[in-house]
């Protein structure tokens, strides 16, 4: 059932769309920096959402392949390329590879994929071996609990923190992250610390 705006009939979808633009264009308008930031996006950084303000990001305990305990806040003091993904998800295998290309273009950053909900280490490492990733970390969320915290809803999401470990950006949907834009986006944000 829609809902009647301004003369039309818009679903849901429609209406978040709509608030998402709105919201999007007040923020570039409030906020030159992200206004710079934006002028740089092209393809698939298109759907990256700058925020106004950054939003505080919450402690979660994340696993690596031999059960180790790591936190986001180990990577403070750098910016954070922080990304949910599954070894089922079609689009995270097309994306993987961009990300490890991502990470080797500009090492100041760390791309940080975390597995999200039941994902077997061995999945992971053949799903790594598959896509052709060696550089990057395994790391998993295995109950989702950092992914429900950050509102991720469906796979692959990107959050870019900054070196505080806030989120300053997010990007809903596979992107490929070692495109010349995505670089020149990211290279913007370190810049503008």
């Amino acid at each position: 059932m829609g809902r009647t705006f301004w003369g039309g009939t818009f679903g849901v979808r429609q209406v978040r769309k709509l608030v998402v633009l709105l919201y999007t264009a007040f923020l570039i308008g409030a906020n030159p920096a992200v206004a710079d930031v934006s002028a740089l996006r092209e393809g698939d950084m298109k759907k990256l959402v700058l925020l106004g303000e950054p939003v505080a990001v919450p402690e979660a305990v994340l696993l690596d392949a031999e059960d180790g305990e790591h936190a986001l806040a180990d990577y403070k003091g750098k910016w954070v390329v922080l990304n949910f993904w599954a070894t089922w998800c079609a689009p995270c295998r097309r994306e993987m590879p961009s990300l490890q290309g991502l990470q080797a273009a500009m090492p100041g950053i760390a791309v940080v994929p975390v597995a999200t909900g039941r994902n077997a280490v061995e999945g992971i490492r053949r799903f790594f071996k598959d896509a052709g990733v060696t550089t990057l970390p395994i790391l998993r969320d295995p109950q989702s609990k950092l992914a429900h915290s950050m509102g991720v809803m469906g796979l692959p999401v990107t959050v870019i923190l900054n070196p505080e470990g806030q989120e300053v950006a997010r990007l809903i949907g596979d992107a490929d992250w070692n495109s010349d834009s995505a670089k020149a986006v990211l290279g913007a944000l370190v810049a503008g610390q």
